[in-house]
């Protein structure tokens, strides 16, 4: 089956009708979000945003023998640790491939994008409409597993940790790291919607990126600057080379300032966007060949 249909509104083409849009991307919105939260497939993304709060939680229940879990200076570097390597890259990286790479690949194995491609609304508005979705969805569940999992892991010491998060550093570092979430959703979506749209097998793309990622420590200044996580690294309150070793093989880099890292990814994903506006203005569905 082939549907490539656009209908253009009944507006003078030479007009914007930016309300009309808007109230588009409201009703795409809404009905995206009931698939992302309610459907089946949001349930692995519900395990994936609990998975590191289990051990917080057994850890915060069952305080295990060593001073080295008792020392409370300790726990802003033992957070940092576990956000960078478990929820950073781990429950973020792999949530976020779920979500949007199944805004597009998951309605072609339903066999149900035709609808949106028959229906008024240009492609355009269908991609914004459709990333937002996965944006808001993504931030909520992940935005909220990084500020649940660093409350978790300070319950144990329950009158130093009102001091660090009313009169120390801790709410500033809860908000850094509730807003580099945020901003890896933003990066990471974009790139997996772009490929859930061009890539028939998404798994194999999500694995390399996942790999580069990885292994950016190992890498050149100028092709560090070439992922996402670099620049979420440059954010991190406590960096993380003043906490662990990255070995004798990791390339020193200057971190690149907020001020520059910031409009780079919302940049970068907006050019992204642009390319996967371009790809569903020009795709027609083959079920078959799915």
């Amino acid at each position: 089956m082939s549907a490539s249909v656009d209908v253009m509104t009944t507006h003078d083409k030479s007009t914007m009708p930016w309300g009309l849009w808007l109230r588009q991307i409201r009703a795409i919105l809404s009905l995206e979000l009931q698939k992302n939260f309610l459907s089946r497939r949001s349930i692995l993304i519900y395990l994936i945003a609990l998975l590191p709060l289990f051990p917080l939680l057994v850890l915060a229940l069952l305080q295990p023998p060593g001073n080295e879990w008792r020392d409370f200076s300790n726990y802003g570097k033992v957070y940092a640790v576990l956000y960078h390597g478990f929820i950073l890259r781990t429950v973020v990286f792999f949530g976020c491939a779920w979500i949007f790479m199944n805004l597009f690949r998951g309605e072609l194995v339903d066999r149900s994008l035709h609808y949106y491609f028959l229906s008024a609304v240009r492609r355009e508005v269908l991609v914004v409409g459709k990333y937002l979705s996965g944006l808001v969805t993504s931030m909520v569940m992940f935005t909220g597993t990084t500020v649940i999992a660093m409350l978790l892991l300070y319950v144990p010491f329950y009158s130093p940790s009102v001091r660090y998060f009313t009169a120390g550093a801790g709410f500033a570092h809860l908000l850094t790291y509730a807003g580099i979430t945020m901003l890896a959703c933003v990066g990471y979506g974009a790139f997996f919607l772009v490929v859930g749209l061009f890539v028939r097998n998404p798994i194999i793309p999500a694995l390399l990126l996942y790999g580069w990622e990885w292994l950016n420590f190992l890498l050149p200044p100028l092709l560090k600057k070439i992922s996402v996580v670099h620049y979420l690294n440059s954010l991190m309150p406590v960096p993380l080379s003043s906490v662990i070793s990255e070995g004798p093989l990791a390339v020193i880099a200057e971190p690149t300032p907020a001020w520059i890292a910031i409009p780079s990814m919302l940049l970068v994903t907006v050019l992204v966007l642009v390319l996967a506006a371009y790809r569903t203005r020009h795709m027609e569905i083959h079920y078959g060949s799915e």
